[in-house]
């Protein structure tokens, strides 16, 4: 009955999910249904496992939500993004239309800008941008997938989005966890998604499809879409609801100056890593006035954390004058970042009272059974878990929750470098996530002015076919190499 509970948790979380009703009441109720099957103490399990879970989740991560929630409101209503994304257009221009939008998109959200407001930036320019070249329209979602939700998202070192952060504590790494791997791992998914929408791009030619119709959904219009906004805060670290809030600036910096804060992440996320937190005396750590912690669990976090605080000052500094309401614009990025981080948190709790039931135990025996070694089993289990929530963060999350020590038993048994474990967690995450059912993916059919019918295919093959090439390219070096 017990392992019956589970399933049946996991399903009414995932129909009801995906009907647009809010985590926040439902992963509570699926944590409750689970717990009734196997006769477990409801109250308890809800009070003591589900919210102790969600509440550790938040006091981990919520500066990094809060942090780069303000920094893309930033970038936004300073109108930095669109200047950098309209300045790589430009320099590539129509004939390379694609590849503008991706690098477009790669280079702000590797900067540390928010996903739902890349998308609502990228949107327009690929519009225009596809019209003028005559490339379906159904081929921009896949591109702007490509460009900010795979390789910056997952593999290249350094990025500072929540999926690269959420293994450091687990594994006491940093963001830059085997870069080599992780450089590797980008090219892979960077050039085999090249290769796709060129080949649809050279297909559509050949039989006369044009740009074709359809009508983009205004940000006011999604902002004002609650079951678009249940599904899309679950997946991002951005409420849709506030892209509307706040007020553009009426005159943008120039590209050198909208780029600088990108910069700063960058570098500072550099110098934190490699050159401060490493000399810091950090034994005062250990009291238990500070969680009887440890540096390497983290200096991770607190680097990634302090380059976007250097990036807002220095964006706030840059564009203070520029900024017709800065307390409307500050107040929706903070606001942003409220309901996302709530609903994961609801979900970490979620797979907190599931890997506390007895009949867990026969889901952890068959994932850690699966041959191969760690990397395999904790592939299967990351990209199993993000599959079913929808969430590359939370399917992280719940995975190393549950069986994240155990995988770094069997790695120090082994040999192997936790930096490892990492990036192969990381990567995982953003495969199977990007499901049709996934918030992020049907925000950005509606920014478009697509359908899955249209444009899902393509979203498949650059945004889950190319990331699982990349990861099994990295285990496959990972496990002949090691860690570099």
């Amino acid at each position: 009955m017990g392992l019956i509970g589970i399933l049946a948790g996991l399903a009414l979380l995932i129909a009801l999910a995906f009907r647009g009703w809010s985590i926040l009441l439902l992963a509570p109720l699926a944590a409750i249904v689970t717990a009734l099957f196997s006769g477990q103490p409801l109250l308890a399990h809800w009070t003591q496992v589900f919210m102790t879970s969600g509440a550790g989740f938040i006091a981990q991560f919520f500066p990094l939500f809060l942090l780069g929630a303000l920094f893309g409101k930033l970038m936004e209503d300073s109108g930095s993004v669109s200047v950098i994304a309209r300045w790589m257009v430009e320099k590539l221009g129509t004939g390379r239309a694609i590849l503008a939008v991706v690098l477009a998109g790669a280079l702000v959200t590797y900067g540390g800008v928010s996903l739902f407001v890349a998308f609502f930036v990228l949107a327009p320019m690929a519009q225009e941008l596809f019209r003028s070249a005559s490339i379906p329209r159904r081929l921009m979602p896949a591109a702007i997938v490509l460009g900010t939700s795979t390789f910056t998202m997952s593999a290249l070192p350094g990025t500072p989005s929540i999926q690269n952060a959420i293994p450091m504590p687990f594994f006491g790494t940093t963001p830059f966890a085997a870069p080599g791997l992780g450089i590797i791992a980008s090219l892979v998914m960077l050039g085999f998604g090249l290769w796709w929408l060129n080949r649809e791009q050279a297909l559509a030619a050949a039989r006369g499809e044009g740009f074709g119709d359809g009508r983009p959904a205004s940000a006011r219009d999604l902002a004002s879409d609650e079951k678009l906004r249940e599904r899309a805060t679950a997946a991002r670290e951005f409420d849709p609801a506030e892209i509307a809030s706040g007020e553009m600036a009426l005159k943008p910096p120039s590209v050198l100056l909208s780029a600088l804060p990108l910069v700063v992440v960058i570098l500072v996320n550099i110098l934190m890593s490699f050159v401060i937190l490493p000399r810091v005396n950090a034994e005062f750590l250990a009291e238990p006035q500070f969680g009887a912690t440890s540096l390497s669990a983290l200096s991770g976090v607190w680097a990634v954390i302090t380059a976007l605080a250097a990036a807002i000052v220095t964006a706030l500094v840059i564009n203070v004058r520029r900024l017709p309401a800065l307390k409307s614009t500050v107040d929706a990025g903070a606001n942003a970042s409220v309901l996302p981080i709530m609903s994961v948190a609801s979900l970490v709790g979620f797979g907190a009272v599931v890997a506390a039931m007895p009949a867990f135990k026969e889901v952890s025996d068959w994932v850690l059974g699966i041959g191969g070694g760690p990397l395999v089993s904790l592939s299967v289990a990351v990209n199993v878990l993000a599959a079913l929530t929808g969430s590359a963060s939370g399917g992280l999350t719940i995975a190393l929750d549950a069986l994240g020590g155990t995988f770094m038993e069997r790695a120090a048994a082994i040999g192997m470098d936790p930096a490892l474990l990492h990036r192969v967690a990381v990567i995982s995450s953003g495969t199977l996530d990007s499901l049709p059912h996934n918030g992020a993916v049907v925000t950005l059919l509606a920014v478009c002015g697509s359908n899955h019918k249209e444009a899902y295919r393509d979203i498949v093959m650059v945004g889950i076919l190319g990331a699982i090439l990349a990861l099994i390219v990295v285990i496959v070096l990972g496990g002949l190499f090691g860690s570099f």
